[in-house]
């Protein structure tokens, strides 16, 4: 890893802007395939999907006898392991939830708010090389608990292969009702137009490859999605009694997700930072996914000296990162010093890996420093607030003249008429 300044890091990391664009051509395509998803159906979706997976299957829909065989090939210890996340994901999130209220009520007027669940959502999950039970988990869960009434799962199967067993254990544990064996900008084209097999969504979640996330973007206002998401990123804040392996561990889990993943440590201490760089050297050398991780370490990626752990967090707050983990003497105690932070990890014994799978906090981040403006998904993301207003006729007639008054000054005569003619 690079080490930086204070003025390189501002330069290098803190100036950097959420990058929604596509590759012009990458856009091209996946605008003929959602359009002909609009147009054709299911005969598109099936189209695609041989095209694409190499996968030719008349049933889209994932059948309960597939569903028994696939579970039946998932250890206990996995299942249990599913359960027991799931429990914590549902705790964690149940607290979030918001009920509808009435904001005043006094001399003939009440004004409230109406918390509605989405009736339908659509979840996006990989699977490719990799699958990722845990997002399942993570989009489901708040679903669920906002009150959402149907929810669509579509994965891709490839070379026939059938669908992954995890996934099937994990889709059951979360509650999705509906799975399909699809992927690809084809499956989202189904979420957000409807097929004769697959009912419309009102807001699509999960990541993708970029020609989902060119779809999700595409489909956007037809209906709502989660995010455009960018490289993952983890920033860590340590002082010199940090353990450097544990750093060094955590940078290169984040670094394994992908090539282009931004690891930060920011620290007070020239000495961690050197038993840093030989802990990475000889963890790097045993890590299966050691081609990408070592090509984000030397990338994106920097050891940054601070003059102090209070100024490691302001340049932190600078960088907006997804995952912050604060590995200094007193963790809790610094919480009042974060200001951006998709989701923060306190102490040595919190990983950013915790919060991926089990801790119970959701794992869908603002990434590319949208941490500034964005918050992660939760069970907000599932449901609309609609207000309501009473007025009887006395009360309008009290606000009457005030009313008017501001309908003149902005020359809208039909307003102000719409509250006399009540009066007359």
């Amino acid at each position: 890893m690079k080490k930086l300044t204070r003025a390189q890091f501002l330069e290098q990391f803190c100036t950097r802007k959420a990058d929604s664009s596509f590759d012009p051509d990458v856009l091209q395509s996946v605008s003929a395939i959602l359009n002909d998803v609009r147009m054709e159906g299911d005969q598109a979706v099936r189209k695609y999907t041989d095209q694409f997976d190499r996968t030719t299957t008349e049933q889209l829909l994932v059948s309960d006898a597939e569903k028994l065989e696939a579970k039946s090939r998932v250890t206990p210890e996995t299942l249990a392991a599913l359960q027991d996340a799931a429990a914590n994901i549902r705790a964690f999130h149940e607290k979030q939830i918001t009920p509808s209220r009435i904001m005043a009520a006094e001399d003939g007027k009440q004004l409230g708010q109406l918390v509605l669940p989405m009736e339908r959502i659509g979840i996006y999950v990989p699977g490719g090389k990799a699958v990722y039970p845990s997002t399942i988990l993570m989009n489901s869960i708040p679903a669920r608990l906002a009150g959402v009434q149907e929810i669509t799962m579509v994965t891709p199967v490839k070379d026939n292969s059938g669908i992954a067993p995890v996934l099937v254990a994990a889709a059951e544990i979360a509650g999705v009702d509906k799975v399909y064996k699809i992927g690809g900008a084809q499956a989202i084209g189904a979420l957000a137009y409807g097929t004769e097999s697959i009912n419309p969504v009102d807001k699509i979640v999960g990541p993708g490859n970029t020609y989902v996330a060119a779809a999700k973007m595409l489909v956007f206002g037809q209906v709502g999605i989660d995010m455009i998401a960018g490289p993952s990123e983890v920033a860590i804040i340590a002082d010199e009694t940090a353990d450097p392996a544990f750093i060094a561990a955590d940078l290169l889990a984040q670094a394994e997700h992908d090539e282009k993943a931004r690891v930060v440590l920011l620290t007070d201490s020239e000495t961690l930072i050197q038993s840093v760089e030989t802990e990475l050297a000889t963890q790097l050398e045993k890590l299966p996914r050691k081609a990408i991780a070592s090509q984000a370490i030397n990338g994106s990626s920097a050891l940054v000296l601070t003059e102090s752990v209070a100024e490691s967090f302001e340049l932190s707050n600078a960088f907006a990162p997804e995952h912050l983990e604060i590995q200094t003497a007193d963790p809790l105690s610094t919480l009042g010093k974060i200001k951006h932070a998709g989701s923060v990890f306190l102490g040595s014994y919190a990983p950013t890996a915790l919060g991926d799978y089990y801790g119970g906090t959701n794992h869908v981040l603002p990434t590319n420093g949208t941490a500034r403006f964005s918050s992660g998904l939760s069970v907000d993301d599932f449901i609309k607030k609609t207000t309501y207003t009473y007025y009887d006729k006395q009360a309008l007639k009290r606000s009457r003249t005030a009313i008017t008054r501001l309908t003149e000054e902005e020359q809208l005569t039909g307003h102000g008429e719409s509250i006399n003619i009540r009066f007359k």
